[in-house]
């Protein structure tokens, strides 16, 4: 594992340039979201490695590129909360490189674990639900000179 690669366990919401070597586990499906910005495509995964698991969010062109059984490095990635839950999340600037299968753990090894989402992530009314405090990414801006 390299310096700046990270453990799933590890992860906590706000996280940004994100490095992580897993195996996809399950490829829950694709769908269609409609977001402040228009309708998105997502594709929803869960991944894992010998820390635990955690559910990826693959946005746009990356929704569909990954099947259960992957072994993959993910580079760029950011990590948010939703409805309590941390999510690894990967987009346009995210980096997927196929690695050897001996470098994550197979599918049946890969332990429940899930990372804990920091206590602000959580319900604040208790067990009847409501009034979440969701992490969003942070927005990143352009200068004006890449735009040209």
């Amino acid at each position: 594992m390299s310096n700046s690669e990270s453990k799933v366990k590890d992860l906590k919401p706000g996280q940004e340039n994100v490095e992580v070597k897993v195996r996809v586990l399950e490829r829950k499906g694709i769908k269609t979201i409609r977001t402040r910005a228009g309708d998105r495509t997502i594709g929803l995964y869960t991944v894992g490695d010998d820390s635990g698991r955690v559910t990826l969010v693959a946005w746009g062109s990356k929704a569909a590129s990954l099947e259960a059984g992957d072994s993959v490095k993910i580079s760029n990635a950011w990590v948010s909360s939703y409805r309590g839950e941390v999510q690894l999340n990967i987009g346009r600037s995210s980096v997927i490189e196929r690695v050897d299968d001996t470098e994550v753990p197979q599918i049946e090894e890969v332990p429940e674990d899930r990372p804990e989402a920091p206590p602000q992530a959580q319900p604040r009314f208790g067990s009847r639900g409501g009034g979440y405090q969701l992490y969003t990414r942070p927005r990143r801006y352009r200068s004006s000179r890449s735009r040209r």
